[in-house]
Formats: C-alpha cells, sequence, structure tokens
C-alpha cells in the first residue's frame, strides 16, 4: 500500500509539474542566438518553408510562433508588472483550455489586430478583474506605449510563478509596439510527440538549425524546456530519489518480519520436520512447502495492499481530498497517477524480492536432524 502510494504520488507530481511548465513554454524553443535571458528577446524572421521544414521532423508534433514582451498592467487601484505572450493563429490552446475557468480563447485573424487577451485568475483576482473588463498595459521603451486590452478569458493553472506573469495576447500586439516586420517573431516553439525522446529531438534540432541563418543574417539558438528551466527539472530528478529511498525501506521491513515470521514458524514445527525426515523426504521437498506457506502469506498481504492502495488513489484522484498550497508545490492537490504496468511490476517485483529472501530462512531446514527434532520441544 505504502509503495502504490509513494509511487503514484511522485508520479502525479512530476508529470502536473512538468506538464504545467511546458504549457507555458512547450518541449523545445528556437530564439535568435543575440538574445538574453529576458522577456525582451531579438526578432527573428520566420518563413513558412522554415516552419514546414521544422514540422517534418521526425518527432516535432507542432511548431507555432510566439512573441514575449515585458508591460505594467495598470488599473484604477493597482498595478502589476506582467509579460505579455503574442500567440498566432497556429497556438495549440489544449493546455490553456484544459485550465480555463472562465469566457473563451482568443480567436486570431490574419487581417485584424486582436485587442482581446487571456489573463490568469491570480491577476484577475489581485487586479479586480473579470470577463469583459479592459485595462491599461504600458510599455517601458524609447516611448512608453500605452495598449487597452478587453479580458475574453482567464485560465488557472495553479503554477503561480507563471501564473501571475503571462497574458496571453495577439501576436501582432506586440509586432506592432517593437516595429517588427510581419515575419518577425521572438522565437519558435516546438512540441514533441514523446516526451521520453525530448533530448533526442532537441538534439536533432539544434544542429539542423545551428548552420541556419534567418533573412536578415540573425543565428538561430535551440534550447530544450529542460535546459530552460533547469533548476525546476532537476528538483524534479531527485524525487525519483525519494521513491528508491522508500521502495528500499519498505522490502527491508516488510522483508525482515517475513523472515522473522517464518524463522518462528519452522521453530514451532521442528518435529514434523523431523517427522517428514524420518519418513524419507528430502530437504528440497520440505523447503518447497514453507515457500508455499510464504507464497500465500505474500499474496494475502498483496492482495490486501493493493485494495486499499488502489481505493485511496481513485479516492484522492476523484474527489482531491489532500490538498496543497499552489504557492508552494504548483498544485492544488495531491496528484495521482497511477498505471497498470506500474501496478503489475510492483506487485510482481515485490513478490519476488520477498520470495528470494525467504530462501535464506528455508536453508535452516538442512540443519534439523531427525533424532533431534522428534525429541525437540
Amino acid at each position: 500500500m505504502v509503495m502504490i502510494l509513494a509511487v503514484a504520488i511522485v508520479v502525479g507530481f512530476k508529470k502536473e509539474v512538468r506538464n504545467k511548465v511546458i504549457g507555458f513554454g512547450s518541449h523545445i524553443q528556437i530564439t535568435n542566438f543575440e538574445s538574453n535571458s529576458s522577456y525582451e528577446l531579438q526578432p527573428l524572421a520566420i518563413s513558412d518553408s522554415l516552419i514546414g521544414h521544422l514540422s517534418s521532423i521526425e518527432g516535432v508534433r507542432h511548431v507555432e510562433r510566439f512573441a514575449t514582451k515585458p508591460g505594467m498592467l495598470k488599473t484604477d487601484q493597482d498595478f502589476q508588472g506582467i509579460v505579455l505572450k503574442g500567440i498566432d493563429s497556429d497556438f495549440d490552446w489544449s493546455f490553456f483550455k484544459a485550465n480555463l475557468l472562465d469566457g473563451d480563447t482568443l480567436t486570431i485573424v490574419s487581417d485584424k489586430r486582436s485587442t482581446d487577451v487571456v489573463v490568469s485568475n491570480y491577476l484577475a483576482n489581485l487586479m479586480g478583474l473579470k470577463v469583459g473588463d479592459t485595462f491599461l498595459t504600458y510599455f517601458v521603451q524609447e516611448e512608453v506605449r500605452a495598449r487597452r486590452f478587453q479580458i475574453v478569458g482567464i485560465y488557472e493553472t495553479g503554477f503561480v510563478d507563471y501564473d501571475k506573469l503571462f497574458i496571453l495576447a495577439d501576436i501582432k500586439q506586440i509586432r506592432r509596439l517593437n516595429g517588427w516586420d510581419e515575419d518577425q517573431v521572438s522565437g519558435l516553439e516546438l512540441l514533441v510527440d514523446d516526451y521520453d525522446r525530448l533530448d533526442e529531438v532537441a538534439e536533432v534540432v539544434y544542429f539542423d538549425m545551428a548552420e541556419r541563418l534567418d533573412r536578415l543574417g540573425n543565428p538561430f539558438y535551440t534550447q530544450s524546456i529542460k535546459e530552460l528551466n533547469p533548476m525546476i527539472f532537476s528538483w524534479l530528478d531527485v524525487l525519483d530519489i525519494n521513491v528508491v529511498v522508500i521502495l528500499v525501506l519498505m522490502l527491508a521491513v516488510a522483508g525482515f518480519t517475513m523472515i522473522s515470521g517464518l524463522l518462528i514458524i519452522i521453530l514451532e514445527r521442528t518435529n514434523m520436520i523431523g517427522l517428514l525426515k524420518a519418513l524419507g523426504e528430502n530437504n528440497r521437498s520440505i523447503r518447497k512447502i514453507f515457500l508455499y506457506v510464504s507464497f500465500f502469506l505474500i499474496g494475502k498481504g498483496l492482495l490486501w495492499g493493493n485494495l486499499i492502495g488502489v481505493s485511496l488513489c481513485a479516492i484522492q484522484s476523484w474527489f482531491k481530498v489532500v490538498k496543497l498550497d499552489p504557492a508552494v508545490y504548483y498544485l492544488d492537490a495531491v496528484p495521482i497517477d497511477l498505471r497498470i504496468g506500474t501496478l503489475l511490476l510492483l506487485n510482481v517485483g515485490s513478490l519476488a524480492v520477498s520470495l528470494l529472501m525467504m530462501l535464506g530462512p528455508t536453508y535452516l531446514i538442512t540443519k534439523i536432524e531427525p533424532v533431534k527434532s522428534l525429541r525437540f520441544e
């Protein structure tokens, strides 16, 4: 039960946090090599042919343009620093649709510059805004510029570090603010088919783009989401160690308990062992009897452990009984991700390790002599 809960929670936590980071930044980003680490990126001129080429790379599922620009959101009562993320009609809305609380997503058309935006619930509550409200955003550059936007949707991911920053808007707004051409963007975001192949696909894209230049002679720089957020993904990798420690401790505790239990059973049955030997049974056959008994006891424990563990996982997954502070854990409830393959692997592994640990105590049977054991009390 403890092992099932530990694996389900840690795997679920890693998956949820990882998906939220990817939802805001995609799997792979291609930006201008001369850009710094801020959200005020140097532009790249992106052609449709380049988009088509990247889409044809094995493992790449989707390619989209983006642009970012920091600014200051201001209402009559308060102000807040934000990052305006410009998106185009090719934007993948699946992540934000799954986290949309109110309103709708943006509708981007090629021949019209939209003033609609999608903001986070964190910003909406902080600034006292709701769907349909308008607000001013100021952008500090050579000449301070202001833009009025209207809220058409409110999302909430629980990832406060990003929720308090990003506002989704029409990419044409950022192009006009920066004086960019129609084909210029801050960069490209790529989504891959399989996260497990992320490093492999990112390497292919990196070398493919390393020798290319845009029409203005700007070089491309490719980074995976792991490179863009090394601290978060390093932290998630450390969680695997916690799972291993828990599994080892549980197996050790269970193993020593079963070993001591089997030794007691063998000592209680010393007379029976001696009698069986006197009747001609060999050590191997008698050891099998006690291994069968051990298998029955282990199987009973596995049955109850599975019933309780899976039931607790189902209750938490459906009803979110155990809550979390999103500001600390990036999630509002303990996540659960339990798959049939993982469950079978845990059961088979636990059973195999437990039976292997039972072989040691049964060796004591070979040391029992029939003459002495029949007189044993």
